[in-house]
């Protein structure tokens, strides 16, 4: 995937700056074999997207690139360049998100050095039914949020490489019938592409039954 990435972005018209992130699972201390399985699962297959959308706002996008079952049902940011949540964008077929996430902050985030502390306001989760309208295999969420006066896209990326701003993710629907937290890792799982966004190569419509 990186590869076909590196090769398409050489094709295209630099337009606009992005950057993946992948997650890290958030480790218990009565963690089992399930659940360390679980946690490896959504390691290898749920990332974030950042683009630098207009001159005042950066665009996540959330992706779920599969197989295996699983859903984000809860999204958080902890502190950063960030003012206000602008928009989500729920145009993936199956996913529907709201503001504000329940619980009200990230499960499991207080076993993080520093403990995960959701910013007010700067969460969001899926619609009931939740797994349903969460984001599974081969689905996406876009969630716009306006900056801070004065900072721009390159503040938002420092402030991820450095932890001042950290992304956590609840995330149901394992096999396993579990669920499991996750947050960003602080480097970018790929190189800066230019003019091209991973959630243009994952953005496949998908029709659930009802």
């Amino acid at each position: 995937m990186l590869t076909i990435i590196a090769t398409l972005s050489l094709l295209c018209l630099p337009v606009k700056a992005s950057v993946v992130y992948s997650f890290k699972h958030i480790a218990e201390e009565y963690d089992g074999p399930i659940e360390i399985a679980d946690g490896q699962i959504g390691e290898k297959q749920l990332l974030v997207e950042l683009a630098d959308h207009f001159a005042n706002q950066v665009l996540f996008t959330f992706t779920n690139t599969g197989p295996q079952p699983c859903s984000i049902t809860d999204i958080y940011f902890d502190d950063g360049q960030l003012f206000s949540m602008a928009s989500i964008d729920n145009s993936c077929s199956g996913v529907s998100f709201s503001p504000l996430a329940s619980p009200h902050d990230l499960p499991g985030g207080q076993n993080l050095s520093p403990p995960f502390v959701t910013t007010e306001g700067f969460s969001a989760d899926s619609d009931s039914p939740v797994e349903h309208n969460g984001i599974n295999p081969d689905e996406w969420l876009g969630i716009t949020f306006n900056l801070q006066p004065g900072s721009t896209f390159n503040d938002v990326i420092h402030s991820l490489n450095t932890g001042q701003l950290r992304v956590g993710i609840h995330v149901q629907g394992f096999a396993s019938c579990g669920s499991e937290s996750f947050v960003n890792v602080p480097e970018p799982a790929t190189l800066t592409i230019l003019g091209l966004g991973l959630a243009a190569f994952l953005r496949f419509p998908k029709r659930k039954s009802a």
